[in-house]
């Protein structure tokens, strides 16, 4: 049984079904007898949505693998090459239509939208019903009981058919494929509500029950809206990841001639030209050129790198400097970044099969709710032989059993929760997050831009005369290079005009004043001598050495030792040198550290923790981190980090303070303790209604307002949540500093 089933949520995406000669042409091969290929799956959204759909495809002959990704809903398959698996009409049977990949993308999803307007439609209609209800009540009798009546059976009918269709999709969609969900008994409910009420009006009767039928749908609808907003944010990181790569790039052909191709159609052995600001097409080495290379996307450090020829350069970095040309060594598909984007997919669709505490309570509620009222009919047919009765009694069990307290157990507390967050400057971008934040029992943080701030500041200034600062920062004020910005930014300049300024690639910046010439860089390029650092020189001879320093992140030090103290043992992983890992673990009694760490090396360290049995919290912030964001049990990122490490992460931390991290931990605690109050709230009241409602003493308009006031109750509740601690005003950052030398 799955907690939703196909279809039941819209999307746009219209796409025809794939035949199979489609799917074959749209497969590609892997190698070695094997072909993949990737399909959107619209109806996917739910973690029984990904089982069902893995264990069907695994059954199928051939398949060796099957990998449904949540986030961008789409479905991986692997097979054996020379027989076509019946992957389309397996997956149309279950009730998941598939689309070619690129044809859902182009499509948009249109739940939240369709969400809105029913969630409008049923709060107009159950308003204007509940006026008309309150003549009933207040005693109108007759013809006029029976207008009303009449009245709000024509709102209530279109409200239920347009508001409703949401739950009749999906449980029609989960009967007709031989299953059972959350939907059938809402969808019975409201539907037999409905009728029963339609009965008692045509006979003049005393009592209709519209209002209960349209208000339960109302608050119904309140609960999947909230729940969504909360689900509907994980595709971005994926998507920020791909357009690190280019669309394409100039190859230069045996004969000379140039000519533009498409990223995809880049192979081994072509000659590539890379103009200054564009990003790599794919791995490759360099035949030609120097530039400096910002490969935060590699190592997640922001100090620029000089590459020359015969260096190695990874897809996805961006060339800052100097024109290159690169032998390609990899296809766009088999690259760097390629690899990257696979990683933070298999990290989301990991992530994607967490079991939400909703979905656990209601593994077993449908079939119990059926039962409960089809037994209860039963009984009351042999008891008294009165169907009108025991219709009427079984309609009142379904409704006061609705689940409409703990649909809004959980979203509800989350949505206070993420309130509570951002008044404390800390973004939350799917509901289950708070649930796994509130489990984890482990720590790992990033080191550049997470605990320190990753910007290098410019230190001694005040030792430096004046006038040689001003010149220093003239000359820097014609580079991009961070080095160069940070001295530019603790000068205005002076007046010095400089002549034939150039910029050597990886090296430093060139100009001539006076007769003279300046160099500002690398100590063994201004100079000429050996040495390290960066130096300002005039003709050859050193003017003045400047050093850096990289700030620790506010808070830092109380965050790590709090992190250490309440959630479980911590490390930071980091793709900086082991001296500047060491450098920033002392300063923050940080035992246990990793330096030179790829991407692919942290998801590594990330599941060799998972598969010990630890739940990782993961703080980072580059767009290295993006697949160990993805891949840890939760993630956090500040507002500083790269909109893909931002996208990839669950929390997103707006104030520069690191103390977010052990107060969301707080809320999502706290919060986690309200959710499970708010379902033992709900099982309670059912466990007290059920009863009194087999017995006949509740009417369907009683079991609504029951309903309906457990759901207050359930609020109410989730009102009560309020963290234990708060953010400390934003000071300014730790005196400890992190030296670097960086040549600029």
């Amino acid at each position: 049984m799955s907690c939703c089933a196909p279809g039941a949520e819209f999307d746009a995406t219209e796409a025809a079904v794939p035949s199979d000669e489609e799917l074959l042409l749209a497969s590609r091969s892997l190698g070695n007898g094997k072909r993949q290929v990737e399909l959107a799956l619209p109806a996917v959204h739910c973690a029984a949505c990904i089982q069902t759909v893995e264990h069907a495809l695994f059954e199928l002959p051939g398949v060796e693998a099957a990998r449904v990704n949540l986030s961008t809903k789409r479905v991986s398959v692997k097979w054996r090459d020379g027989q076509l698996p019946p992957i389309t009409s397996t997956l149309t049977r279950l009730g998941y239509a598939p689309n070619l990949f690129d044809e859902a993308i182009a499509g948009r999803d249109g739940t939240m939208s369709e969400l809105l307007r029913a969630v409008a439609v049923s709060g107009f209609a159950a308003g204007n019903i509940m006026l008309l209800s309150v003549s009933v009540w207040s005693g109108a009798e007759g013809a006029t009981r029976d207008l009303f009546h009449w009245v709000s059976a024509l709102i209530a009918l279109p409200a239920l058919f347009f508001a409703g269709r949401i739950y009749y999709r999906s449980a029609w969609s989960a009967l007709r494929h031989g299953r059972m969900n959350m939907d059938v008994p809402i969808a019975i409910g409201v539907t037999l509500a409905y009728a029963m009420s339609l009965y008692e009006t045509i006979n003049h009767g005393s009592h209709a029950y519209f209002d209960a039928s349209v208000t339960l749908l109302f608050f119904l609808l309140i609960g999947r809206t909230l729940d969504h907003m909360m689900r509907d944010r994980a595709r971005e990181a994926v998507i920020g990841l791909a357009r690190l790569a280019p669309r394409g790039a100039l190859v230069v052909a045996p004969d000379g001639t140039r000519d533009y191709r498409p990223v995809e159609e880049i192979q081994p052995g072509m000659r590539v030209l890379i103009a200054a600001g564009e990003r790599i097409p794919a791995d490759g080495r360099v035949l030609d050129g120097r530039s400096d290379l910002d490969r935060s996307v590699v190592t997640g450090e922001s100090a620029p790198v000089m590459i020359a020829r015969g260096d190695m350069v990874q897809a996805g970095t961006l060339n800052l400097t100097g024109p290159l040309t690169l032998e390609a060594t990899s296809t766009a598909t088999s690259s760097f970044l390629a690899e990257m984007i696979r990683m933070l997919e298999a990290a989301e669709g990991g992530r994607a099969r967490y079991r939400r505490i909703a979905e656990r309570v209601s593994a077993l509620y449908a079939p119990v709710v059926h039962l409960t009222a089809f037994v209860t009919f039963l009984g009351w047919m042999a008891w008294g032989g009165d169907w009108h009765q025991a219709l009427t009694i079984a309609i009142a069990v379904l409704i006061i059993t609705c689940p409409c307290a703990l649909g809004l157990a959980v979203p509800i507390v989350q949505v206070v929760a993420a309130r509570r967050l951002f008044e404390a400057g800390v973004m939350v971008k799917d509901g289950s997050a708070m649930e796994r934040l509130a489990e984890a029992d482990a720590v790992v943080f990033d080191k550049t831009g997470t605990l320190t701030l990753g910007r290098p500041r410019l230190v001694g200034a005040e030792r430096i005369d004046p006038a040689v600062l001003g010149l220093a920062g003239s000359l820097a004020s014609h580079s991009r290079h961070p080095l160069s910005l940070a001295i530019a930014a603790e000068t205005d300049g002076d007046s010095t005009r400089f002549d034939d300024v150039t910029e050597q690639p990886g090296y430093g910046v060139e100009g001539r004043a006076g007769g003279h010439t300046w160099r500002l860089g690398r100590a063994a390029w201004a100079t000429g001598a050996k040495g390290d650092g960066t130096v300002l020189a005039r003709d050859g001879v050193e003017v003045a050495r400047f050093e850096f320093e990289d700030r620790l992140r506010a808070g830092a030090r109380d965050t790590v030792a709090e992190a250490e103290r309440t959630i479980g043992p911590l490390e930071m992983l980091s793709g900086d040198s082991e001296a500047a890992c060491a450098r920033v673990a002392a300063s923050l009694e940080i035992e246990r550290y990793r330096s030179g760490m790829l991407p692919a090396d942290k998801v590594a360290r990330l599941t060799e923790l998972s598969l010990s049995g630890h739940r990782v919290l993961m703080v980072g912030d580059g767009l290295n981190d993006a697949p160990a964001l993805g891949a840890a049990h939760v993630s956090m990122a500040p507002a500083s980090a790269a909109e893909i490490g931002r996208n990839a992460a669950d929390f997103v931390f707006l104030r520069e303070s690191l103390e977010a991290v052990p107060l969301a931990r707080d809320i999502a605690v706290r919060a986690g303790r309200l959710i499970r109050e708010n379902i033992a709230i709900a099982i309670v009241y059912n466990a007290i209604a059920v009863p009194v409602a087999i017995l006949g003493y509740v009417t369907p308009l009683i079991a609504a307002i029951a309903m309906s006031g457990s759901s207050i109750i359930v609020i109410a509740n989730a009102l009560r949540l309020s963290p234990s601690r708060e953010m400390k005003a934003e000071t300014a950052p730790a005196a400890t500093v992190v030296r670097a030398t960086r040549p600029a």
